[in-house]
């Protein structure tokens, strides 16, 4: 929090962990729900490289200003930092001031299209003869997501980055399942089902 209130992160350059939101542990080694919503430096382009990591000179940009984690992070000895795994944590409502309009569409979004509603849905492609209403209700879930997404994007004239810090990762991309197919046309949304080997 104080970062952010001395400047040193802007809103932008952080992403959103929804509560629920498949991602890796690296504690256990596995890709597991998050027990809590959570807020993470945003990376470069498409890797989880720290965007203030400067590869040509092996070194962090902020370093006298770097987070908590970042001081406690040794490779050779993870205890302080699994001390304060997911302790904590700031979430969007933190960083978002009462007053913003956007914190209403932050809420709506999280209540229509949580990863409490989508989890279970998911879980039911792993049966033998997934159901169809599943199939149709996970459709519909991403899609309000992606149609959620773009009114507020259009409305505040959002950049990309400022949508993944507000709303976290889009479902159809956070979403991973061995046999389902995502297939885009603009914001339109299919599901297909890969037959099970």
């Amino acid at each position: 929090m104080a970062l952010v209130r001395k400047g040193i992160f802007a809103l932008p350059q952080l992403v959103t962990i929804r509560k629920g939101e498949p991602s890796f542990n690296p504690f256990t080694g596995k890709v597991e729900p998050a027990s809590r919503e959570m807020i993470k430096i945003a990376g470069k382009g498409a890797s989880w490289e720290c965007i203030f990591y400067d590869a040509g000179r092996s070194a962090c940009i902020i370093h006298a200003d770097r987070p908590l984690e970042c001081r406690l992070l040794q490779c050779w000895d993870t205890a302080q930092i699994e001390a304060v795994n997911g302790k904590n944590c700031l979430g969007r409502f933190d960083l978002v001031d009462n007053q913003d309009p956007i914190r209403d569409h932050i809420k709506r979004h999280e209540q229509q299209c949580s990863y409490a509603r989508a989890l279970p849905l998911l879980d039911n492609l792993s049966s033998a003869a997934p159901d169809e209403k599943s199939m149709k209700e996970l459709t519909g879930l991403m899609q309000q997501d992606l149609l959620l997404r773009e009114q507020v994007v259009s409305a505040f004239g959002l950049t990309l980055q400022q949508e993944l810090f507000y709303f976290g990762r889009p479902l159809f991309q956070s979403l991973q399942h061995p046999r389902l197919r995502v297939k885009m046309s603009g914001i339109a949304i299919r599901l297909e089902l890969a037959q099970s080997a």
